[in-house]
Formats: structure tokens, sequence, C-alpha cells
């Protein structure tokens, strides 16, 4: 049983003009996401995720998203273990994002 939904990247900017309070959770290396991510992610990494859990609004729908979309899907499996709600892995992850925006 999947505790996450896939999510496109277009499905992802419809669910941003809709859901002003989404959670975007970007898990890249820090390097790569400063040189570039969805505009309101926040880089979630070993270092802050408990803090990051602890402070989060788990009611709100919440998006992982990793370069392609692969380890995405178990961050996402991991996050609705701690008791978010409404999770979504990014099919394609920031490439797909990055591709879609060029």
């Amino acid at each position: 049983m999947s505790t996450f939904q896939h999510l496109s990247v277009s499905q992802l900017m419809q669910m941003q003009q809709t859901s002003p309070e989404l959670q975007i959770v970007d898990i890249r290396d820090a390097a790569s996401y400063e040189t570039g991510h969805i505009d309101g992610a926040f880089n979630l990494n070993n270092e802050n995720l408990a803090h990051y859990i602890a402070d989060a609004d788990m009611d709100l729908p919440i998006v992982v998203v990793c370069y392609h979309g692969i380890s995405s899907q178990s961050a996402a499996t991991y996050l609705n273990e701690q008791g978010f709600d409404e999770v979504f892995s990014l099919d394609g992850g920031y490439s797909a994002w990055h591709l879609a925006h060029l």
C-alpha cells in the first residue's frame, strides 16, 4: 500500500495556485539546492529533519522533491510515517521541474 501520492509537474503547478500553504521540501544536497530550486521549497536534510517535523503543520499537503523522483519516494513514505497526512512525491524530481520551466 502506497503511503504517498505521485505528482506530476503540471499537477504541482496547479496545486501551487490553489493551495498557498503547500509545503515543498527539496531533499537534494545543499549545493544543488543553491544552484536552483522550486520557489518556496525548503532544503530538508538529515541535520534539520527533526526540527522541521517538530515545526511543520502535518495537516497541510507536503511535496517531496529530489533529483529525478526516485529518492523522494522513500522520503515521502518516511514523512507519512511521521504523521503527515497528505504526502506527494514529484515525478521526475527537480530535473523535470527545471525542464518544464526553461
